[in-house]
């Protein structure tokens, strides 16, 4: 895709929703990161459903980690793999106050040292939380580089990499996030909505519908 095109792809994303959001809910920081924790092989609204209750009454590593393994597995037991990763979460709690003093590290490289924290992870939480220009890729976005041929790659990290060279700065900010909403809404993996695409003639896909 050549970048012309690139540029007009994420203008139009931007024609339709200038300030696109992240659908997990959350009230800090702190919390923000241990929802993106939770969401790994999980739905937002699933996440969302679980932490409802529990942020409500912890929203710091602190009060997390008073709660316990046990209770924060209660709590999140709805959601899969939930045993390890409230055991993650603890972790995460220890060490934030341990290492971080309860503060959510700014940088990918101290956030990835967190228990449970990969890089998209991180990537979301320091363009979410802190404003900075990440690309998290999920499978969402690792389908539209390559569908696309907007940035195709074998793997998520050759994704990132070419979104983050291709994608124009002004975009960057909200990049991931349109990207991620195109791919869970119109960009489906198994039925694509092209029919309803706003991209649709940018798209270099051969399986283009148009339904």
């Amino acid at each position: 895709m050549p970048t012309k095109d690139v540029d007009e792809f994420f203008r139009r994303l931007s024609a339709a929703d200038a300030e696109p959001k992240g659908e997990l809910n959350y009230v800090n920081e702190f919390t923000l990161t241990v929802a993106v924790v939770l969401s790994a092989q999980a739905t937002d609204a699933g996440v969302n459903k679980a932490t409802e209750k529990l942020f409500k009454i912890a929203d710091t590593p602190e009060k997390m980690l008073a709660l316990g393994e046990a209770r924060v597995r209660d709590y999140i037991k709805t959601i899969g793999l939930y045993r390890n990763k409230a055991k993650n979460v603890i972790a995460l709690c220890e060490m934030l106050i341990s290492d971080f003093g309860g503060l959510i590290p700014q940088t990918r490289e101290e956030l990835v040292k967190l228990p449970g924290v990969g890089r998209k992870t991180a990537n979301v939480v320091l363009n979410i939380a802190f404003g900075q220009p990440t690309m998290a890729v999920d499978t969402h976005i690792f389908r539209i580089g390559n569908r696309t041929g907007m940035a195709p790659g074998k793997n998520v990290d050759q994704v990132e990499d070419k979104l983050v060279k291709r994608i124009p700065k002004q975009w960057m900010q909200h990049a991931h996030h349109w990207l991620i909403l195109h791919g869970r809404y119109v960009c489906k993996a198994r039925k694509p909505e092209c029919g309803n695409c706003a991209v649709k003639d940018l798209c270099r896909f051969k399986g283009k519908t148009e339904e």
